[in-house]
């Protein structure tokens, strides 16, 4: 890692023209990225570190320019080296929505993320062509994380060939409650640790380089049932029918019942918490990086709370009571 960061360094160095930088840490995530601010060229600028072994710049900037053509606050590409995976971006700050939502200021803050999501779900009309889909293949394939690295790595549990195939007909009716949604522009990570709150144009969007062509209410469920933060299911539910609401007002769906609208956000919500529950086990595992492990409690509670109020989802419920945190 010296030798890339020195590699970034000099790199820096030709593109600014400045003999004096200050290069810090500025973030990390849950991938092999690194993230720097940049001083001393003016404006702070964030560097992106993407080893091109293992990480491709090329998605990143594509889904930065689909974001910059309608005027949503996605960090613009000032420079770009995909040879060595260097990004040079404008900075969005340092205020996350997670280190900054409050009960006085949630329903401002997440009203600008909805107004945001509006704008890419509604204005993105390319997203059917130029992105990947959310098929049943992936959506099934996240699933399988939270069996494989969460129940049998992580809680070393044996699942019995009945609870085998009961797990396997849950993932195979949330695939299908995804599939049978509309679809549109997906961010896939829009939640308060990729949202910063800005001065203008609230809020600045990160990490979107994952974006697919997949169902309506996937970006809906990271942000308003967050891994990282929880509200009142009333609030939630509030915020989500008035979300699908401005859709149909929008026509980007078609009217349908309140029901139909939180089975939709809760199903979803349930196959991403899945998911993400799986990636943190991972993440302690073979990343070594245990500090999503706290997170898990609050991400499977809703999987919790969801199952126990479907019918459909009993099995998933019954297996997730046998289970203490």
């Amino acid at each position: 890692m010296p030798q890339r960061l020195e590699a970034l360094r000099t790199w820096l160095h030709e593109v600014l023209g400045e003999a004096e930088l200050s290069i810090a840490p500025a973030s990390s995530d849950a991938s092999f990225r690194r993230y720097f601010r940049v001083e001393g060229a003016g404006d702070s600028l964030i560097a992106m570190d993407a080893p091109p072994d293992k990480e491709d710049t090329g998605p990143f900037v594509h889904v930065a320019n689909m974001l910059a053509a309608v005027g949503v606050n996605a960090p613009r590409i000032i420079a770009a080296e995909p040879g060595q995976g260097f990004l040079l971006l404008t900075d969005l700050g340092h205020q996350a929505y997670l280190d900054s939502l409050s009960e006085e200021n949630v329903d401002a803050l997440y009203a600008d993320a909805l107004a945001a999501l509006l704008v890419m779900q509604h204005n993105i009309h390319t997203a059917e062509t130029e992105l990947p889909p959310y098929s049943a293949q992936l959506l099934l394939e996240e699933m399988v994380l939270f069996r494989d690295w969460y129940l049998r790595q992580y809680r070393q549990q044996s699942l019995s060939e009945s609870q085998h195939a009961a797990l396997e007909q849950v993932f195979t009716q949330l695939v299908e409650c995804a599939l049978a949604q509309p679809r549109v522009f997906v961010h896939r990570d829009y939640h308060s640790r990729n949202l910063m709150v800005t001065e203008y144009n609230n809020p600045g969007i990160l990490d979107f380089q994952d974006a697919v062509y997949g169902p309506v209410s996937y970006d809906l469920v990271s942000l308003l049932r967050d891994c990282y933060i929880a509200w009142p299911r009333e609030r939630v539910e509030s915020w989500a029918l008035g979300y699908f609401h401005q859709l149909v007002t929008a026509g980007l769906i078609s009217p349908q019942s309140d029901t139909t609208y939180l089975r939709w956000f809760d199903w979803m919500g349930v196959q991403r918490h899945l998911k993400a529950t799986g990636i943190f086990a991972r993440l302690h595992l073979r990343d070594n990086k245990p500090g999503y492990l706290g997170d898990i409690p609050r991400t499977l509670g809703y999987v919790r709370e969801v199952a126990a109020r479907y019918d459909e989802l009993h099995d998933l419920h019954a297996l997730l009571s046998d289970l203490t945190d």
